[in-house]
């Protein structure tokens, strides 16, 4: 950790001042602050549309001509605000870089990303093509990328989403800029992935001396790598302070709201112990914004899973012996292969591993959205592998899907009441009455008002459309959930609120649920037994109190390894310090 906070001073490398962004349809940024020191770490965090992008956007140089800005943004002195766009040229990718949340939207398909590396080598170092393609090469192999000198001719379609963000790193840090922002870079990467990118940020801010302003939600990277953290809501920085001051003696009531739903691996909470904390906002007739969360609450002792404690009610679902394959421009790919598990009666079974591991294909299978190669499905006691068409029908509705996208799985063309009514009117519900009822009954069991059904999934929040699709899945009142990353791309609080209400929809509908995640500290809180995935293959199954303790296969270990620790609490004792690892 760097020296404590201190405001100004000789090593101050940017200072914002009075910050005010906005647009036609109303203020994003407002009277923000900012000082980010030389070789400092300072995290920026804060729920999805509080303002963080844009205050970075604005740092960079790359709001929107349709938005206003207001106040000073001083780098090494000199006022970004007030210079031409010329001069903003020569720094951006030069003295200031920065990496963006998704990688192949900001990496061009058609040009090689070895030319994409050199144009920034040549624009702002004037390099020949020859000696640019060089120093490209080197930047591959300081990002670690395999075989740099094969790899710099490939297209971004070629590569892995965390070799993609190593490209636009290596893009970043081709100039040895001193300041990179980075724009919520590890959200969507493997768990693995997430920590090589992190590591390899750390090691190129130390051998570059760079300062880093680190954008996320994701609390335990900030615990593991911030020396300062800023805290925004709706466009106002709330809270500024060290890592441990805002970890550990949080001022502000947000600031304790976002802790307090926070998950992390080295907390005991269950969903059978504890009910999560929750963020809640409102906004009154005037356009007032407001906010209140609830406390974590402790749940009464519930009986455990029929797959825990053994019983002679068969299991949900069992499959046996299933492989799965896939198509693709380099042939038939195996993607499950010889998988057998079974879910009991009221069970969460959690599913981790990496992207390519196999989860998406077990789970599509199990729906019969993709068809099973070899091995059994047994739904309720009815093998579904073979079935299709009119066969099939009448088993979908024991088994439904709740996605990660759901603004990509709802039909944006569809009021809410008709997607749903629609799902009825598919498996044979003809009484239109009938099918109104179960859509009002089916919003209200996930927290919607009636109202809802007359809206269109663009007028929804992320966390809303989330419930809509839970909805969607529930009203046809299935035995089985399978959760494909459902909270990945959710905010800390949103979170909180969706996996609470999993637990209360188990509960009330007597649910099973086959949960899909990366997130560790999630399948902590969430899961009964854990299932681990690699390369197609079941390699450990193991109860979820032994998953951080009695885990036996390296892989295993591996992902436990790279999931970000929840920091330590300082104690001080008289002269002496020591360190305690918070519950």
């Amino acid at each position: 950790m760097t020296a404590p906070w201190r405001k100004g001073g000789a090593d101050t490398l940017l200072q914002v001042q009075k910050l005010d962004v906005w647009y036609p349809n109303g203020t994003a940024v407002q009277g923000f602050d900012l000082d980010v020191h030389r070789n400092e770490v300072v995290a920026l965090v804060g729920e999805s549309g509080c303002g963080k992008s844009t205050a970075a956007a604005a740092i960079a140089g790359l709001l929107p001509p349709k938005a206003g800005v207001n106040g000073a943004i001083l780098f090494e002195g000199r006022d970004l605000l007030a210079a031409p766009e010329s001069a903003l040229r020569d720094l951006r990718g030069n003295a200031i870089g920065m990496i963006f949340q998704e990688p192949m939207t900001s990496l061009n398909p058609v040009l090689t990303i070895g030319t994409q590396i050199t144009e920034v080598l040549r624009r702002h170092r004037g390099l020949g093509a020859a000696a640019a393609r060089a120093r490209a090469i080197e930047l591959l192999d300081l990002v670690r990328i395999p075989e740099p000198q094969r790899r710099v001719d490939d297209y971004a379609h070629n590569l892995s989403g965390g070799q993609r963000q190593r490209v636009m790193i290596a893009i970043a840090v081709a100039c040895e800029p001193r300041l990179l922002i980075a724009d919520e870079p590890t959200t969507a990467l493997d768990v693995t992935i997430q920590a090589q990118v992190l590591d390899l940020l750390a090691s190129l801010r130390r051998q570059l001396s760079m300062s880093l302003l680190l954008i996320t939600h994701d609390l335990a990277v900030v615990g593991q790598w911030a020396d300062r953290v800023a805290v925004m809501q709706h466009g106002r920085k709330v809270e500024e302070g060290s890592r441990d001051e805002v970890f550990f003696a949080p001022r502000h009531r947000y600031s304790q709201g976002l802790l307090a739903s926070s998950l992390h691996v080295d907390g005991d909470s269950h969903y059978s112990r504890v009910k999560l904390a929750e963020i809640r906002h409102a906004v009154d007739p005037a356009g007032e914004r407001s906010f209140s969360f609830t406390q974590q609450e402790h749940r009464q002792p519930a009986q455990r899973p029929a797959a825990i404690h053994p019983s002679p009610v068969p299991p949900v679902l069992t499959v046996r012996n299933l492989v799965a394959q896939y198509s693709s421009r380099y042939g038939t790919i195996s993607a499950v292969k010889d998988v057998s598990f079974q879910i009991g009666r009221g069970e969460t079974l959690g599913l981790v591993g990496e992207s390519g591991c196999g989860k998406s294909t077990l789970s599509k299978t199990i729906v019969s959205l993709n068809r099973a190669v070899a091995g059994q499905v047994i739904l309720d006691g009815t093998d579904i592998a073979p079935l299709t068409g009119r066969a099939l029908r009448p088993h979908r509705a024991n088994v439904q899907m709740v996605f990660q996208d759901p603004y990509a799985s709802l039909n944006p063309r569809l009021r809410i009441g008709d997607a749903l009514d629609e799902v009825l009117v598919v498996q044979n519900v003809r009484d239109r009455n009938e099918r109104q009822r179960r859509v009002a009954a089916i919003l209200d069991a996930v927290g919607l008002p009636a109202t809802v059904a007359r809206r269109y999934p663009h007028e929804f929040s992320g966390g809303q459309r989330q419930r809509i699709g839970i909805a969607r899945a529930l009203i046809l009142r299935p035995k089985l959930l399978i959760c494909d990353e459902p909270v990945s791309a959710l905010d800390v609080s949103v979170r909180a609120q969706i996996l609470n209400l999993f637990v209360d929809l188990k509960h009330e509908f007597g649910l099973s649920y086959l949960f899909i995640s990366h997130d560790l500290s999630v399948i902590n809180y969430i899961a009964d037994r854990v299932m681990v995935m690699q390369k197609g293959e079941v390699v450990e199954t193991l109860p979820r109190d032994d998953l951080f303790t009695n885990a036996r296969h390296p892989y295993t270990r591996t992902l436990i390894a790279a999931t970000p620790a929840w920091p330590e609490a300082p104690v001080v004792l008289g002269d002496a310090s020591l360190s305690i690892r918070t519950a």
